[in-house]
């Protein structure tokens, strides 16, 4: 499994927060996808909360799971 805490600088990416998500400021989570890799992020704490980096091939099976 390749899921990792990103330590280098993410700017630039485009985050989408998912559909998921209330709108009541609730349980946020935001994604954004990077050349090789997802990046996952509590939209609450998105300026200095920490961001995951997920592996193209465990997001993609993560998805399949969830869509499933």
């Amino acid at each position: 499994m390749s899921v990792e805490q990103v330590t280098e600088s993410v700017d630039g990416l485009q985050w989408f927060k998912s559909s998921y998500s209330g709108s009541d400021g609730g349980d946020c989570v935001e994604v954004a996808a990077g050349l090789d890799a997802a990046y996952v992020r509590d939209s609450k704490a998105a300026g200095d909360g920490p961001t995951l980096r997920v592996g193209r091939g465990e997001w993609a099976a993560f998805v399949a799971l969830t869509l499933g």
